[in-house]
């Protein structure tokens, strides 16, 4: 798949399309997922998981419980086919990034109240939409584990969403965060534009 510009606002766009191709691995392998997160899990000493790139370690609230479950739902997982970029929903992933990044904001709701649904249909999209959001991971690794683990997150949204059959596009964009160095916002769609 060719880097393509996402978003000019974006400060990481290569990391947005890393992220993109971590999900479709993910989808369409979830077996061979599994057994990446099988090793992650011998990281982890109680409720902190200690990998390269930090040494200090990363406290979970759940432990290896999530990570357990995970592996468990990627046994029973069929395949899934790959989800394509879409530049209108980078772009409104974009505007979030670009909107909370600076500020340090975290949610799903920008500071004027606008939801994902707003956002895309602010770029002239519809509002048949989902968003993810990772704050902290730097790398593609790292931000689709963590939406897959889903520590701590009630129903397991995230996954949910990044397995869910009908999602076919997504928009991603990553950039700084005034508080946790780096965050990604994938809107997801089962149109490129997220209309009907």
């Amino acid at each position: 798949m060719p880097l393509i510009p996402l978003l000019l606002a974006t400060a990481q766009p290569a990391l947005a399309h890393d992220v993109l191709a971590e999900i479709n691995f993910a989808r369409a392998q979830p077996r061979a997922y599994a057994d990446r997160l099988r090793a992650y899990r011998k990281l982890f000493r109680g409720r902190i998981v200690y990998y390269p790139g930090n040494p200090t370690g990363l406290r979970t609230s759940e432990g290896v419980t999530a990570v357990d479950e995970a592996i468990r739902f990627l046994e029973r997982q069929a395949p899934l086919a790959p989800i394509e970029a879409s530049r209108l929903l980078a772009r409104a992933a974009g505007d979030h990034v670009d909107e909370q990044g600076p500020r340090g904001g975290t949610g799903h709701f920008s500071q004027d109240g606008a939801n994902p649904r707003d956002r895309v249909m602010r770029r002239g999209g519809g509002n048949y939409v989902a968003e993810v959001i990772t704050y902290g991971p730097p790398s593609a690794v790292e931000v689709v584990r963590q939406l897959i683990v889903d520590d701590a997150v009630p129903g397991r949204g995230h996954r949910k969403t990044l397995f869910a059959a009908e999602m076919r596009y997504a928009g991603i964009a990553c950039g700084p965060h005034k508080e946790y160095r780096v965050m990604c916002v994938a809107d997801l769609g089962r149109t490129p534009d997220g209309k009907p």
